[in-house]
């Protein structure tokens, strides 16, 4: 299955990768050759990188890797193609405007049956590729629309009830888990996946790890820092970051999702959750 990576912070910070080593995590042996995305926040608009192809010879990875851009958040997809072609209208993340900012969204699993669901509905928004993911995003830009018509951000509360909607309508039709973010609040759902351990398609989808660093922090635990196939700059400043990965990335202890847990996260703590039981 694809692989999804996310990143809040508080103070913007630097996030780039060697994804022919990221996408080996899980205990994969590379076989995410099918595309790659990032898409790094700048205010209400997003620097949006990807290719359909395999990053080990990118000159699009190398440059995101030594120019160390920076950002608040970070959503980033690794590609293994189970529906659509191998093309950039397929590449995750997708991202489309609505109420005049970006709206960005990343997604893990097989929805099986979602074009003849007579709940998804698209509203005025197409998909440009095959991808029955995209055409999930458009469905959520449609349900999000009504809320962004004015001129004002849309309270925290109704977006995530949009959002848990949304999420239960995926979970109804495979494996759900996904990240979209409004350029405000990150949304990350995990649900279910393929398992590196044999056990086939089951909990957890996506897990979690907080960090809260200081310079003295930072010098002291340096080591806790290295992620391989992942840079991630700190400040020296106070920093709260949340990272949201797949699979774990790092010996520490990483929290998993509950099946069909929705977490909305801004600069780097949550400030909303729902952790639904699920029959």
């Amino acid at each position: 299955m694809c692989e999804l990576f996310a990143m809040s912070s508080r103070i913007p910070t630097c996030v780039s990768f060697s994804f022919a080593e990221f996408s080996k995590h899980g205990g994969v042996t590379g076989p995410h050759k099918d595309g790659w995305g990032i898409a790094y926040f700048d205010g209400p608009d997003v620097q949006l990188f990807k290719e359909p192809d395999a990053a080990g010879n990118s000159a699009f990875v190398q440059f995101i890797r030594e120019n160390r851009l920076v950002s608040h958040m970070v959503i980033s997809h690794v590609r293994l193609a189970t529906r659509g072609t191998v093309a950039l209208k397929n590449t995750h993340p997708f991202a489309r405007e609505l109420g005049g900012r970006m709206h960005v969204f990343a997604h893990n699993g097989k929805l099986e049956g979602i074009h003849e669901d007579k709940n998804v509905d698209l509203g005025r928004f197409r998909p440009v590729g095959d991808t029955d993911s995209e055409y999930a995003f458009c469905h959520l830009m449609g349900l999000m629309e009504p809320l962004w018509a004015g001129d004002r951000l849309p309270g925290l509360d109704e977006r995530f009830e949009i959002v848990s909607r949304f999420a239960a309508t995926l979970r109804a039709l495979g494996p759900g888990n996904f990240l979209y973010a409004d350029s405000d609040v990150l949304f990350a759902h995990g649900h279910m996946r393929t398992q590196p351990d044999g056990r086939g398609i089951q909990p957890p989808g996506l897990y979690r790890l907080c960090r809260t660093c200081s310079e003295q922090v930072e010098h002291a635990h340096v080591d806790h820092l290295d992620i391989k196939g992942l840079d991630l700059g700190f400040t020296t400043d106070h920093q709260d970051v949340m990272l949201v990965a797949s699979v774990p990335l790092t010996s520490e202890h990483w929290i998993p999702f509950a099946e069909g847990e929705l977490l909305a996260l801004r600069e780097g703590v949550i400030v909303k959750r729902r952790d639904p039981v699920i029959a």
